[in-house]
């Protein structure tokens, strides 16, 4: 049987299909990581950069903290002032949903039961976000990424 040689096209090939794989795997994880990545945080950054001092100053003058927790197909998200007192707000606007994709997102119906905002929901282990935005009865608005997490 003859010897065969391992020549210049050889190694070409080999260098050549080693980083086409390479390549090929690295264009397919960013064309996934782009599609499910929801992107747009806000329309203008110039125009919320310039509101943000003002926003946040009155956000942290309301002395809130904002808890959730989640338990038997319900959502439970807890606002208390610094006493520790349940606060009352004039709107809530919820989005639950994963981190990492928009796929699992949905709004659920927060009703204030005294002391705490109940929702139905239906949720998966894991890591989960609540992005709400609240206002108080005095019209200060209140926006913050709350995380949730479930345990099976």
């Amino acid at each position: 049987m003859a010897e065969r040689k391992f020549t210049g096209k050889h190694a070409l090939a080999v260098f050549v299909g080693a980083f086409g794989v390479i390549i090929s795997v690295n264009l397919v994880l960013a064309y996934s990581a782009v599609k499910t990545f929801p992107g747009l945080e806000v329309k203008n950054s110039y125009v919320a950069s310039q509101e943000f001092d003002v926003r946040r100053d009155a956000q942290e003058a309301l002395g809130w903290n904002v808890r959730a927790d989640a338990a038997g197909g319900l959502v439970f998200l807890s606002i208390t002032d610094r006493a520790g007192q349940p606060v009352e707000l004039s709107e809530l606007k919820a989005t639950l949903g994963r981190a990492t994709h928009v796929n699992d997102d949905q709004k659920p119906d927060f009703k204030f039961d005294g002391s705490t905002y109940v929702a139905k929901a239906e949720l998966g282990d894991g890591n989960w976000n609540i992005r709400m935005t609240a206002k108080a009865l005095d019209g200060t608005e209140f926006s913050q990424r709350v995380i949730l997490h479930v345990k099976g």
